[in-house]
């Protein structure tokens, strides 16, 4: 699964102090495995309970959140960050589920989380871009400078891209910045070594459509397959239309089954009675039944059942 994971640093053991300041007051049940026994001891919890920030729950998931956050004061060490989320760009609706994916972000020094917004300023990202990429990749700014840096500059390089071209992708896929980076690298060699994509036709695709960097190795072979060697489409048509890889294959393959089925199925452009991918799988089935199919909806159902 290919989740974004907090850097090392917001996870780290704390002290033996700190441990023992946690279950110094001995009215603390510290045995208990929820959170929400520890509210009424802890003005912290207290305030952002009250505040509706958190999802007490979902907070304890997180390896260590809840000893994190039992160490902090509100007033001391909350509140400011809670304003410069604010400044960021983080709306108020957004706070709660951004502070339950990413607790840690209570514990960091705000110097450092200042300077990394100063850094993605400076790579001419705007303010309503950054606070869009922190809003979508809630751990994104618990990353250092040099992370960030590298991120950038692997994607740039990785991919051959513009700087512009680059900014662009990260923006609209910001999770590329926090995630692994492994399994974008095996995508990217699936598409040119087992797909046989041309690095110009990957850069071109994957400007397009982002998520194919993250999507399942498994799926896109299968998808590729099916496209390539069923239904016959090269190449260079698949790269115009990447969106197809981020549609469902059973979708793509009822569609195509239902046209060849009517005599329809004919993806080549210069043929008069062509049907493009982009409409083939974006589409209601409404619309794709009478416009494409030339057929009502009753016919596209009485013909799934036979399959």
């Amino acid at each position: 699964d290919w989740d974004d994971i907090p850097p090392s640093s917001a996870l780290e053991e704390i002290s033996e102090e700190e441990a023992v300041k946690i279950i110094a007051k001995p009215i603390l049940p510290f045995q208990s495995s929820t959170l929400r026994d520890y509210v009424d001891h802890s003005e912290t919890l207290t305030k952002l309970v009250h505040l509706g920030i958190f999802d007490l729950s979902q907070v304890e998931k997180r390896q260590k959140a809840g000893q994190l956050l039992l160490t902090l004061d509100f007033e001391k060490d909350i509140r400011k960050i809670l304003l410069f989320l604010k400044d960021v760009g983080v709306e108020d609706n957004q706070l709660g589920s951004f502070l339950t994916k990413n607790p840690y972000i209570l514990g960091e020094d705000l110097e450092a989380l200042e300077t990394r917004v100063a850094y993605l300023k400076s790579k001419k990202f705007g303010k309503a871009e950054i606070a869009q990429m922190v809003s979508r990749a809630p751990y994104l700014l618990l990353f250092s400078v040099e992370r960030l840096d590298n991120r950038l500059g692997f994607f740039k390089n990785e991919l051959g891209l513009s700087v512009t071209k680059t900014k662009d992708l990260v923006i609209r896929l910001p999770r590329l910045l926090t995630g692994k980076l492994e399994p974008v690298k095996e995508n990217i060699q699936v598409c040119q070594i087992e797909l046989g994509f041309q690095r110009n036709e990957i850069q071109h695709i994957v400007f397009k459509t982002p998520k194919i960097l993250t999507s399942s190795k498994k799926t896109l072979r299968k998808t590729f397959d099916y496209l390539h060697n069923v239904m016959g489409i090269p190449h260079d048509l698949l790269t115009r239309f990447p969106q197809v890889f981020n549609s469902k294959l059973l979708r793509i393959r009822e569609r195509h089954l239902f046209l060849k089925f009517l005599g329809r199925a004919q993806y080549d452009p210069a043929q008069p009675s062509y049907i493009s991918l982009q409409q083939l799988v974006s589409l209601p089935d409404e619309v794709f039944c009478t416009e494409l199919a030339k057929a009502s909806m009753q016919d596209f159902e009485k013909f799934l059942k036979t399959l």
